[in-house]
């Protein structure tokens, strides 16, 4: 019975297929079909009337829809055919070939070959993939990256210099003016020509004991911080018999020897340097430089050298800078420079040579930054620098630098990404440019 059906109906039934398969291969339909330029005004054609075309995905070729169509035919009719025979196989082609014309894309094909572009299987003519373009991202971010870091360098030699500098110019202010080094006040010694040099105890000048004013004086405990009452000897020089004196001392009266020294340095009327001994030698001396009548200067010294001196640079009260010295040399400066209450830099010499400097660069009271020198002709330059990026309390980059035509010049960087004290990241420079990047563990870089 089926050749029969087969035989009456094959033939129309293959003609109809024909012509559908040729109207969908010439025919595109745009996704939302346009205003009929002849239609009446204020007319519109409806998406769902019977006469619009059905859509198509735009962009898919009339090539591409043929061919979809014939394989989807032929997909058809084998399914079909396992269910009804040559009528099933027949109605199986009709049903996929129509779908596929009008889709471009063949059921059950698994995607290998049925799509186009950026469709459902598209080849090599399409959009690049998604992991494509995520990589073409991550060069482009580490290309932006080594232009940042490259910069960072830059800024980063020039702070140094201008360190130096600011180092050089404050070694330079401790020496005294040609003025003040030929015509020193009374109880003032030249500065040493190496400001790193620690000062001499300046000592009383020689006076003979008929130019003062003498008197027995009663000091309460707690007067100059003396834990008990003092009996003393009070003499004061008064030259100009002004009433103000130029300087007073204060010997024991036990032993004879000097306790205290009030003086007017500069003759103004008010005292303005205080200086306390024990056993005849110089042990503390308090200045006040700014002239409002408190110390801003604090001195002390052993052995008949300074050991420490401390500065209140902008007057308020607080000191702000600190010098400590060793067997006569300067050894260790620290500053600051925020108004924090708390050094942000610290300077560290020896045999009177910067070799190490610490700072605290982000203000929050934790050194992050550790900058290491050497000599290069005689100068001081830096070799190497360690920071911590990551505030957790150690350096993880760490940046060697080489002296390079008279210019100081990146060579290597190495980077401890996560913090477990083991480089992960080494970077080699050649005149300041990257030229080698070896990585530990390629899972914590961009690439």
């Amino acid at each position: 019975m089926a050749r029969p059906l087969m035989q009456r109906f094959g033939a129309p039934l293959l003609a109809g297929l024909m012509l559908s398969l040729a109207a969908c291969a010439t025919h595109q339909a745009p996704t939302t079909p346009g205003p009929d330029p002849n239609a009446p005004s204020g007319s519109s054609t409806s998406s769902g009337s019977a006469s619009a075309p059905a859509p198509t995905p735009v962009g898919v070729p009339a090539g591409r829809r043929v061919q979809s169509a014939m394989q989807g035919a032929l997909m058809g009719a084998i399914i079909g055919s396992g269910f009804g025979g040559p009528i099933g196989a027949a109605a199986g082609a009709a049903t996929l070939l129509v779908y596929s014309a009008i889709t471009g894309e063949v059921p059950l094909s698994g995607g290998g070959g049925g799509g186009y572009g950026g469709y459902p299987g598209g080849g090599s003519g399409g959009a690049p993939s998604s992991s494509e373009a995520n990589r073409e991202a991550q060069v482009e971010d580490e290309l932006n990256r080594q232009a940042s870091l490259e910069s960072e360098i830059q800024d980063e030699l020039k702070r140094q210099e201008d360190l130096l500098k600011q180092i050089d110019k404050q070694d330079a202010a401790k020496k005294p003016s040609g003025a003040a080094a030929a015509a020193p006040t009374p109880s003032e010694v030249p500065m040493p020509s190496d400001p790193r040099v620690a000062l001499p105890a300046p000592k009383p000048r020689d006076l003979p004991t008929a130019v003062f004013e003498e008197q027995r004086v009663t000091v309460p405990a707690g007067t100059w911080g003396n834990s008990a009452k003092l009996t003393l000897t009070k003499r004061v020089l008064d030259a100009d018999r002004d009433g103000n004196p130029e300087e007073i001392r204060y010997f024991d009266d036990k032993t004879a020897q000097l306790v205290r020294v009030e003086e007017d340095r500069n003759y103004d009327g008010k005292i303005d340097a205080w200086s306390r001994y024990e056993n005849g030698a110089l042990v503390e001396r308090d200045l006040d430089e700014s002239g409002d009548g408190k110390p801003d200067v604090w001195e002390r010294y052993s052995g008949g050298v300074m050991v420490s001196r401390e500065v209140d640079r902008d007057a308020d009260g607080v000191r702000d800078a600190f010098y400590r010295y060793e067997g006569g040399s300067l050894v260790e400066e620290r500053h600051d420079s925020k108004g924090t209450g708390h050094p942000d830099r610290v300077i560290y010499y020896q045999s009177r040579r910067i070799v190490r400097v610490e700072e605290d660069r982000d203000g929050d009271g934790a050194i992050d930054s550790w900058s290491y020198y050497g000599l290069d002709g005689g100068q001081e330059v830096v070799t190497r620098v360690e920071r911590d990026t990551k505030h957790r309390g150690k350096p993880d980059t760490f940046e060697s630098f080489e002296q390079q035509a008279g210019k100081t010049v990146l060579t290597k960087r190495e980077e401890d990404l996560n913090g477990d004290g083991k480089i992960d990241v080494t970077s080699i420079y050649q005149n300041g440019k990257l030229v080698k990047r070896e990585i530990a563990d390629p899972a914590l870089t961009p690439l």
